[in-house]
């Protein structure tokens, strides 16, 4: 049963004004308060029941979010903030999901924070899947050479097997760092695309999410003429007159039908197109 000093305690510590005085009462007493003040035992405790929620949420225990508060109260922008509780909250909130994301993909807290990192999917074992992507996903499904309709402009022979998604996503990844894209955007940016991909439906509606993905261009740093043009050249233009042509293909699907990497690169326009959109050649423009 709560008594009446714990809830004076605990209003008290609700009280950003207080939370201040007592940050800066500690922090004059110099590091080992902490340790052996009563109060931040009691505000550590306070922190970690009023963090549980959002601890639990991200699958995490009440004492990480306590211990990410800790780290926040001891900041001086924590003390000189106009609400410190909102500090600390949004510091805890921020701990949290980066933990998450850390434990999700088998990489550290640190790591996890940047985004070249964190816009990937948390790994798959292969073994997951009964399948390989392309045997299931309709945005592969597409077949030039059952497609009566296909205007048969394909290099490669009817018995050379199609090449497989990883390698496909690498090929892709390759032919973007020769054309002028930095290696670490391109392929943050092509799995992006990829893990978007394959939770659509078709390679049109993965174009139309991913064109309005604001976030994304966010996390990968690209200026909205690269990433639109970005995705032209790896998903192919969802313009339905041009679904049977390299355009409307995109350099994936012809990866994926077997066109080889060296026969794309002397693809002029492609190349062209694809040297232009690098982000270093657009000069920071935002759309």
């Amino acid at each position: 049963m709560q008594t009446a000093s714990d809830r004076g305690r605990r209003n008290r510590f609700d009280d950003s004004e207080a939370l201040r005085a007592l940050l800066n009462r500690l922090h004059e007493a110099g590091r080992e308060a902490w340790q052996r003040d009563p109060e931040a035992a009691a505000l550590m405790e306070h922190a970690a029941n009023k963090y549980a929620a959002l601890a639990r949420k991200h699958g995490l225990d009440p004492w990480e979010a306590a211990s990410a508060a800790f780290e926040a109260m001891r900041g001086a922008a924590t003390r000189r903030a106009d609400d410190p509780w909102a500090v600390v909250t949004r510091a805890v909130q921020v701990t949290c999901t980066a933990e998450e994301r850390g434990n999700g993909l088998l990489c550290s807290v640190h790591q996890a924070r940047r985004p070249k990192y964190s816009v990937f999917h948390d790994p798959e074992r292969f073994s997951d899947r009964e399948n390989p992507l392309p045997d299931y996903h309709p945005a592969f499904s597409f077949d030039p050479f059952t497609d009566p309709d296909d205007d048969q402009d394909d290099e490669r022979p009817v018995h050379e097997p199609a090449m497989n998604v990883t390698a496909a996503i690498d090929d892709t990844i390759a032919f973007l760092s020769w054309v002028g894209w930095e290696p670490s955007t391109a392929r943050a940016a092509v799995e992006y695309i990829t893990t978007r991909l394959a939770e659509s439906v078709t390679r049109a509606s993965a174009f139309e999410v991913l064109r309005r993905d604001r976030q994304a261009r966010a996390l990968l740093d690209l200026p909205g003429r690269s990433w639109t043009a970005l995705l032209q050249i790896v998903l192919g233009n969802p313009d339905p007159t041009l679904a049977h042509t390299n355009t409307g293909r995109g350099l994936l699907v012809r990866l994926l039908i077997g066109q080889p990497l060296r026969a794309l690169l002397t693809d002029d326009d492609l190349v062209i197109a694809a040297g232009l959109a690098a982000p270093l050649l657009t000069g920071g423009e935002e759309s």
